[in-house]
């Protein structure tokens, strides 16, 4: 079901380049909110939900036509940990849809005449654990694992309807692998994001090879990177395509680099909407933010799509 009278996402694609938004986690701490928690942004979706509605209503302000939801660490598993039982657990993820809806209707109450969608958060495994282990992967967990956790939630996030399923953050192909299973039977499309390093997938696979499953895959309409350094894009961006054939989906963090053990972010941001027309020449289709990228460097990317 696309975002009220939207047009399929796929359609669009293929008819252009679209906005996608930037972080949430930064977004809201400039609010105020403190995600030092386990849960992180998710913990709001039963505090604060407003919260995550305004946020969302920022990035369709700066020009983002899609919205992806606050569920990336969202799990039954994590959600049990705090005392949240499955059938409470199940409302809060189908609610990290409603509420992007919400600020699609804001958006376009406030003149917004564009289409816009609802992309819903899938992240990996290691996203639940809290421990930075996504960006390694390897978990010691067999694919018919992996695809036993990821699947209730699909199928929970498949049933709010939203436009696509966003399988984002992925750190190596067992993973990947094990989401391309899980999605399929859902009856809503989805695009895979790795993050990566260099020309390798953060467990080290090589692109070449961690793309490959998504290319026969009906449910996939876009593949690519994200959470990664702007610099890694540009490979990945050809690479993806070519290995493909889809349209590419990019949304790197700002450059800066995240000091886990003191908790801050240090360096420059490198990451500028100068990049974005090469990105698009290359097959990039879908193009955002990630971490540490706000609405103003959304604003910048709508400005050159």
């Amino acid at each position: 079901m696309s975002s009220d009278t939207s047009p399929r996402l796929a359609d669009a694609l293929a008819a252009g380049t679209l906005v996608l938004d930037g972080g949430m986690s930064n977004q809201l701490e400039s609010a105020g909110h403190d995600l030092s928690d386990e849960l992180w942004s998710a913990r709001l979706l039963a505090e604060r939900p407003e919260a995550i509605t305004e946020a969302h209503l920022a990035y369709f302000r700066a020009g983002a036509d899609v919205a992806i939801t606050a569920s990336y660490q969202a799990t039954f598993e994590g959600f049990g940990r705090r005392g949240i039982g499955r059938e409470d657990a199940a409302r809060l993820l189908a609610s990290s849809v409603e509420l992007a809806r919400a600020a699609a209707r804001r958006a376009r109450d406030a003149g917004a005449a564009r289409p816009l969608w609802v992309a819903a958060s899938v992240g990996p495994y290691g996203a639940m654990l809290a421990d930075g282990s996504e960006y390694r992967g390897r978990y010691g967990l067999s694919v018919e694992d992996l695809e036993r956790f990821h699947r209730p939630r699909l199928e929970v996030l498949s049933a709010a309807a939203p436009d696509v399923l966003a399988l984002e953050t992925i750190p190596d192909t067992d993973e990947a692998v094990a989401l391309l299973r899980a999605v399929r039977g859902l009856g809503v499309p989805a695009w895979l994001s790795y993050t990566v390093d260099g020309r390798r997938t953060r467990a080290g696979q090589p692109l070449e090879e961690a793309f490959a499953p998504a290319a026969d895959v009906d449910e996939v309409i876009a593949v690519g990177v994200n959470c990664c350094a702007p610099d890694d894009v540009a490979y990945a961006v050809g690479t993806a395509a070519r290995v493909t054939g889809k349209p590419v989906v990019v949304y790197p963090n700002s450059g800066e680099v995240w000091d886990a053990e003191a908790r801050v972010w240090r360096g420059r941001t490198t990451f500028g909407a100068e990049q974005v027309t090469a990105w698009r020449e290359a097959g990039a289709r879908l193009i955002g933010g990630c971490c540490r990228v706000g609405p103003e460097g959304i604003a910048a990317i709508a400005g050159v799509v």
